[in-house]
């Protein structure tokens, strides 16, 4: 049984627009936020953007001369699986689509990067107080770390709904149709 097309036209439009978001903004970051690692305040020293490359993954994970390949791999992976997730879906489950399109759309926008240039990801949005600081991310991130969420939910909530298998009571005496009387 073919799974997933009424889910289509939400899958492929979150995802779309997230590369096509992801793509423009970190465009905009390369030409505008120059030179590197001088931060820009948008809303005071909360909220700056700052032009940084990652070239390893989240929070600086980084494995050496290889990384870009190594997650070119991993990130491939990834789709794969979530590939597969997708067509596991049933027609009219929303929120796990847009979970899966949310990862899928930011992963392919980190991917579109490490491809592109080993330099790696482009990161510009930069989010703390003074000297305490989030990690620099972006659109493509934002999007992985909202998707992952969101299906970890769903597939825990599913894995609750999950009809549970009759449970046997082993010390109970078997019922037998005659009486022992």
């Amino acid at each position: 049984m073919q799974r997933g097309r009424a889910n289509t036209p939400l899958f492929w439009t979150v995802l779309v627009v997230i590369v096509i978001a992801d793509v423009i903004t970190k465009a905009i970051a390369v030409y505008s936020l120059v030179p590197m690692r001088i931060p820009h305040e948008l809303m005071g020293e909360a909220v700056r953007f700052t032009l940084v490359y990652n070239p390893g993954a989240a929070f600086g994970l980084h494995l050496g001369d290889y990384s870009r390949w190594i997650f070119m791999v991993l990130t491939a992976g990834a789709l794969f699986v979530l590939g597969r997730l997708y067509r596991a879906t049933r027609d009219g489950d929303v929120l796990r689509t847009l979970a899966v399109a949310l990862v899928c759309g930011g992963a392919i926008g980190n991917l579109i990067d490490r491809i592109r240039t080993a330099q790696g990801v482009v990161d510009f949005i930069d989010i703390g107080i003074g000297d305490t600081r989030w990690p620099t991310f972006n659109v493509a991130d934002m999007a992985v770390s909202i998707g992952a969420f969101l299906l970890a939910w769903v597939l825990w909530g599913e894995e609750n709904t999950e009809p549970a298998a009759p449970m046997i009571d082993e010390a109970a005496p078997p019922v037998t149709g005659s009486s022992d009387i």
